[in-house]
């Protein structure tokens, strides 16, 4: 069986601030290790399922957050930036589950640490109308290549984000939101052997593989702060502006994603877009 881990920082085990997520905060370097140890987690509950292989991506801001010394050895990493499909790079149609760890909600969603991929930068973004972010993008793609989404942990707001796009997905609440940058915590042990309880029932009891539709066209719009990214995306060949903030875009999910990564390259281009909090 072979497993794929995305793995982002905000919905980590403790962490709740702009502080512990983002260098050169006084608590990032504490929180690298927060996160990697909630990543192994997930990979020994892999592994005890009967995991062959597992692949990490690191896919929070930096993509260098995961401490390579301190994860377990059994698992490859990728690491660094830029990656053309970002939080999802290396996932393809082979693998047989994908596990979203310390994933966060979207943005205009009380949860910890929520936004969607730019913090102030996109208000908001819709998928075939339907409200999505992070989560619901990556479930999105994961399932155009027939590869069922099997974990999520984060915060509640997240997990109830992942249980709105997809209910047979098993999540993880490591934290309860109290406000934006505010939660009720999880025992750190308790939390960690959770996940790792939790990656192992999951992975012995996947779900039927969803079937693969990459050929399916998607409709993508994203509602930014500034006009002015809006404009210039429009120089992408098929993407249209809705009104002056509002962009929207049609592909098959696969493309659909990895142009979106290009949409936060031009925003982050135009704007130089300051910390989201």
């Amino acid at each position: 069986m072979r497993v794929y881990i995305s793995a982002d920082m905000e919905g980590i085990t403790g962490l709740v601030d702009a502080e512990d997520v983002q260098p050169p905060g006084r608590d990032y370097e504490r929180s690298r290790g927060m996160m990697t140890e909630d990543v192994n987690a997930a990979i020994r509950g892999a592994y005890d399922a009967g995991a062959s292989t597992v692949l990490v991506n690191d896919a929070h801001g930096p993509m260098r957050n995961l401490l390579p010394d301190q994860l377990d050895s059994r698992a490859v990493l990728i690491k660094g930036r830029p990656k053309p499909m970002g939080m999802i790079e290396g996932l393809t149609a082979e693998y047989d589950a994908a596990l979203c760890v310390g994933f966060h909600a979207r943005a205009g969603v009380l949860g910890v640490l929520s936004h969607s991929y730019m913090g102030h930068e996109i208000e908001d973004m819709w998928l075939d109308d339907q409200p999505v972010g992070e989560i619901g993008m990556l479930h999105a793609a994961a399932s155009s290549l027939g590869v069922p989404v099997a974990l999520l942990t984060g915060d509640d707001a997240a997990c109830a984000e992942m249980t709105d796009w997809d209910a047979t997905v098993r999540t993880v609440p490591v934290k309860f939101a109290k406000d934006r940058f505010a939660a009720e915590l999880v025992p750190v042990p308790d939390a960690r052997a959770t996940i790792e309880a939790t990656a192992q029932l999951a992975l012995r009891n996947l779900p039927e593989r969803p079937r693969a539709d990459g050929a399916a066209p998607r409709r993508l719009a994203v509602r930014w702060q500034s006009a002015s990214v809006g404009s210039h995306l429009t120089a992408i060949p098929g993407v249209k502006r809705q009104d002056d903030r509002t962009v929207t875009v049609e592909a098959p999910m696969i493309d659909l994603y990895r142009l979106f990564n290009l949409f936060l390259r031009v925003a982050t281009a135009v704007t130089s877009n300051p910390p989201y909090c």
